[in-house]
């Protein structure tokens, strides 16, 4: 008898093994040009400029009115493809055209609104870029706020996240997941710049 259970043990077939399950897939992300400031998103009367879209777009259109402002833009696009960066798009708005190709945050007395959406591979070059700053946008040091600047959590954006408001200029510039988003609102007012700003967040998948 032994000797038949012993070949019955040897002659039984192998428990079947379930295949291992497949990784689940990254959820994609939209492309950036999708998450940027919208009409809809602004108060009115503020017009498309020239150049919206793509960095190297805008870099090239910007080249033809302001070569100066067009080369700094080339090496801080370059800056932040060191550090990670895959995309980038920006989209601007002004009461008068010739907002278009002035310096973020320069205009006088006239009603402009930016934004940019920089996508990098993954989330710690995002954090990394936004520490280093984003355009020349540089996050202040904490302990160190002066009036009208806060930093972290306080801002509504998250930790990695801080935002300027004295009038003329109000500005957000926040990591969010892969993104690092730049908001730039000039003579407008709180509550448009507030509401952008929540436009452009709620985007950032």
């Amino acid at each position: 008898m032994a000797i038949t259970l012993t070949l019955a043990a040897c002659t039984s077939p192998l428990t079947s093994v379930p295949p291992p399950s497949p990784l689940p897939s990254p959820t994609p992300h939209n492309p950036v040009i999708s998450m940027l400031l919208q009409p809809a998103d602004l108060p009115g009367p503020l017009s498309q400029c020239p150049g919206s879209g793509p960095t190297a777009g805008y870099i090239a259109t910007t080249r033809s009115a302001n070569s100066d402002l067009a080369q700094r833009l080339t090496t801080q696009w370059n800056d932040l493809k060191s550090l990670g960066a895959t995309e980038a798009a920006i989209n601007l708005f002004a009461a008068d055209p010739s907002a278009c190709s002035a310096e973020l945050a320069s205009v006088k007395n006239i009603q402009s609104a930016v934004s940019l959406v920089v996508a990098f591979a993954e989330q710690g070059q995002a954090d990394r870029a936004w520490q280093a700053g984003i355009l020349g946008f540089t996050p202040p040091v904490p302990g160190e706020l002066p009036p009208g600047v806060a930093r972290g959590t306080g801002t509504g954006l998250g930790a990695s996240s801080w935002t300027y408001d004295r009038t003329p200029v109000r500005l957000a510039c926040w990591q969010k997941n892969v993104f690092v988003a730049l908001v730039v609102f000039t003579n407008l007012d709180a509550t448009a710049f507030k509401a952008g700003t929540a436009a452009v967040d709620a985007r950032l998948n």
